[in-house]
């Protein structure tokens, strides 16, 4: 909501001439608990734990989630079936799970729903770009068979269908439009379009949104998703534009998934609460982020955007001596926001002053009464001579040592 301080902020993401993005809120879809997984260096976390991240989904009104892929294997579907089982505990997040467009992905997807008692949204997907047909010798017409087939099948069983097309930021219009149509004509009332290699510019997200509702979607009731990838730096860029024209974007925690990753679900989030496209409760996402790197073994980088340990810790003086100044008028607000973009308190979190080479005095002056240690010349200087010799932070065990 805007406060006060918004008129200390002259915004050029707002003012000016430019063109402005034009985005949305949108629903949003949790992929951790499949692409997520797909990782290379991603571990498979115990159920509990997944449980509990379908709470935490929920709990950031997150509007569904990919439970996994139950045609992978026996143990794979009972994974499926326990998690759907779980999201009839939630307020608000629904289940889905990927699969290919082959029986036995079919029959996987309709045996978890029958044993959970739970209508699973049922996410087919198939390769759609000319280099993948060329390096999998597949025809269209054996494509298409194979969507007839498994879309019908789904839809027969009673399950909601979104149709993917893989790859779909590098495949040609005229193939997206009948595979598309084909999916919609049998029942399928969502289509996904994927950056499955993280091809796609901001540009090139909107071109494709645009084509797929002007010439594949046009007045039919039928629900529009954007998948993802960060191969180019560019996930959250890319889910950003989507939501001016997709009905739903997907995300995973951290950013994590097949090679360098997924959109992060944590930034979008984060960006779409700061461009005022939803105002909801951010301080699941510490919990959210340290449990996927806890369990799926993969460390937040300490200058990960908003979650990292530095995301809202200096040492700098000339930064630490205005968040200590706002902190003195003890205003929480200020502090956040003087030299951070994104507010700490957003998150559940607070702004640290640390000590180290890049330090002045007023670093020293805080950390001592934050402490409970009394300022002194003789102090301030034994510190402040320690930390410009260091070539790092002074750790608290060194900072009270020379404080004693």
């Amino acid at each position: 909501m805007p406060s006060e301080l918004d008129s200390l902020i002259y915004d050029w993401n707002r003012d000016g001439r430019a063109a402005r993005a034009d985005y949305r809120a949108v629903e949003l879809d949790d992929e951790t608990l499949r692409d997520g997984l797909q990782g290379p260096s991603v571990r498979n976390p115990p159920l509990e734990v997944k449980k509990r991240l379908l709470h935490l989904m929920d709990e950031l009104a997150i509007d569904s989630a990919d439970i996994g892929l139950p045609g992978a294997s026996a143990q794979a579907r009972e994974s499926v079936v326990a998690l759907a089982k779980e999201t009839t505990r939630l307020r608000h997040l629904k289940p889905n799970c990927a699969i290919r467009t082959h029986p036995d992905d079919v029959r996987g997807a309709i045996e978890a729903a029958t044993e959970s008692g739970v209508a699973i949204e049922a996410c087919a997907f198939i390769g759609s770009s000319p280099i993948r047909r060329f390096a999998e010798d597949w025809t269209l017409d054996t494509m298409l068979k194979s969507v007839e087939t498994s879309v019908a099948a789904l839809a027969r069983a009673g399950l909601p269908v979104m149709f993917v097309t893989e790859d779909t930021t590098r495949a040609d219009p005229e193939t997206l439009v009948r595979l598309y149509d084909t999916a919609i004509g049998l029942g399928a009332k969502r289509i996904c379009v994927s950056d499955t290699v993280g091809h796609a510019t901001p540009e090139g997200v909107r071109n494709l949104l645009t084509f797929v509702r002007d010439e594949i979607v046009r007045d039919r009731a039928v629900k529009v998703d954007y998948h993802g990838h960060n191969d180019r730096g560019l996930g959250t860029i890319n889910a950003l534009a989507a939501t001016a024209l997709a009905d739903r974007v997907h995300g995973c925690a951290l950013g994590i998934g097949e090679r360098v990753g997924n959109t992060s679900m944590d930034q979008l989030l984060i960006n779409m609460q700061l461009f005022g496209l939803v105002d909801r409760d951010l301080t699941p996402l510490v919990e959210y982020t340290a449990l996927v790197a806890e369990h799926c073994g993969i460390p937040i980088p300490p200058n990960y955007p908003a979650m990292g340990a530095d995301a809202f810790r200096t040492g700098t003086g000339v930064h630490a001596a205005a968040v200590i100044k706002a902190l003195r008028k003890n205003d929480r607000a200020l502090a956040d926001r003087v030299y951070s973009g994104v507010p700490a308190s957003v998150l559940g979190r607070e702004q640290r002053i640390e000590v180290g080479p890049m330090s002045g005095e007023s670093n020293v002056v805080f950390w001592l009464e934050q402490h409970g240690f009394a300022v002194t010349p003789g102090r301030v200087s034994r510190i402040l001579d320690a930390a410009k010799a260091s070539d790092r932070l002074l750790s608290e065990a060194e900072l009270r040592t020379l404080a004693s």
